[in-house]
């Protein structure tokens, strides 16, 4: 059964970890994350972006394929199911659809706009029971034909969102999608540190987790990030793997070319990849 984010991040901010959250983008990819976290014991955030979600035909299909799966997987650890930089519109249609937690993204809304929209979406969450999360000062690279630079929220602005009751605060501190460029300046710490100050026991959330340093990931874990966004590293991932299968001519060897063949390389090393943030996290045996 589904379950609202709300109380794994609250664990995990009050227990120095963080959650990772995996977007999906496919049967296999959804399996390969559920397997993992199961396997890890460990509580696990599917996150879908609404680009995805037209992909996978729609929030019904997708709802419909996670809880089949975790009932035939035998799934015991508590799994939220997330939309991903939602739109007020999106974040709506999630909700019907039954998701147990969305992001409204409001970041490039005027302040005062972003507050009347998340203020009515935290309304609809409480009585429902499903996790909300905002956002502040937007998030650099592109997601979903949205392009920020990597910018650095105000941190009273912060406080601003996180007062009108919403679970999760993800505030840009220079992080970005995609990969990083070489001339990346870093995380900022400093704003890290002052958000934490004004927004208490909320939870914060660090979207753009590929690429990050180890020791960078560890320290916004000290400072109260207690989830963290992955989705192109495991793309990355899937993606070098299925090369090499082909490049090596398997799909070309007996029932190679058959997809459960095809795309078993590649599944792994999602689970592989889904494996080593989870421990880098410290999420294992959390759930």
């Amino acid at each position: 059964m589904l379950v609202s984010a709300k109380e794994m991040l609250q664990k995990a901010k009050a227990g120095k970890y963080a959650v990772g959250q995996f977007n999906i983008n496919n049967l296999e990819w959804t399996k390969a994350v559920l397997q993992t976290a199961q396997e890890l014991n460990s509580p696990v955030i599917l996150g879908v972006s609404e680009g995805a979600g037209k992909y996978m035909c729609g929030y019904t299909t997708i709802v419909g394929m996670v809880n089949g799966m975790i009932n035939e997987l035998g799934i015991t650890v508590p799994v939220a199911l997330h939309l991903d930089h939602g739109s007020y519109e999106g974040a709506k249609k999630c909700i019907e659809a039954g998701f147990s937690s969305v992001m409204f993204d409001g970041s490039h809304y005027p302040i005062e706009e972003n507050i009347a929209k998340t203020k009515e979406l935290v309304e609809t969450c409480d009585k429902l029971g499903l996790s909300l999360e905002a956002e502040v000062g937007s998030i650099g690279g592109e997601e979903d034909g949205v392009i920020g630079a990597g910018e650095v929220a105000d941190p009273k602005e912060c406080k601003m969102i996180a007062d009108l009751g919403v679970t999760m605060l993800a505030a840009g501190i220079g992080n970005i999608h995609g990969k990083y460029p070489e001339n990346w300046a870093g995380l900022s710490f400093d704003t890290l540190d002052a958000i934490q100050q004004l927004t208490g026991d909320m939870p914060l959330v660090l979207h753009g987790g590929t690429g990050i340093p180890a020791e960078m990931i560890k320290k916004a874990i000290s400072l109260g990030v207690s989830k963290i966004n992955v989705n192109t590293e495991c793309q990355l991932a899937f993606a070098d793997a299925t090369r090499k299968y082909i490049e090596a001519g398997k799909d070309l060897q007996g029932k190679g070319f058959d997809p459960r063949k095809l795309l078993a390389d590649g599944t792994q090393a999602i689970k592989d990849t889904v494996k080593e943030k989870m421990e880098l996290f410290g999420s294992v045996n959390k759930a």
